[in-house]
């Protein structure tokens, strides 16, 4: 694979990651303002089963506006648009972290899912990504700069 496709599909992965993790924002937000759709399934929490959902969802937003923003910055910085290029590693390892602490101690499904088996497929595939994603980057420093 040439370093130009590489570039492509990476870029391209990391934007999707992104608006993935803006689409479960809006779900978040929705939730924490009280107006989820009956179809999505509110997000609770393992951890602190008496907190209200409303104030699950404001915490949780938190962990997926960052995780949005750092994969989109991480997608620009890596195509080298408006961000230098050298710092995308530098912002796409927090987002993975970011973001797979608030699948486990926050939510456990992805937000705004409209049944549990989509649900549990989106965490699925949100965490094998931000897996990914750290083992790349940290445990191989792929690719490199």
């Amino acid at each position: 694979m040439s370093a130009e496709t590489i570039k492509i599909v990476i870029t391209a992965a990391l934007v999707l990651h992104g608006i993935a993790h803006a689409r479960a924002l809006v779900a978040l937000l929705a939730q924490s303002l009280g107006n989820l759709p009956a179809s999505w399934l509110p997000v609770r929490s393992w951890l602190f089963p008496s907190m209200s959902s409303k104030l699950v969802a404001g915490v949780a937003s938190l962990f997926w506006l960052l995780s949005t923003l750092g994969f989109l910055a991480a997608a620009l910085s890596f195509w080298g648009i408006l961000i230098p290029p050298d710092v995308w590693s530098q912002v796409v390892v927090p987002a993975a972290i970011i973001s797979t602490l608030g699948i486990v101690l926050i939510s456990g499904i992805w937000p705004g899912a409209p049944d549990p088996r989509l649900a549990l497929l989106d965490t699925i595939i949100a965490l094998v990504v931000n897996f990914a994603i750290l083992v790349a980057q940290v445990g191989l420093h792929w690719p490199p700069a």
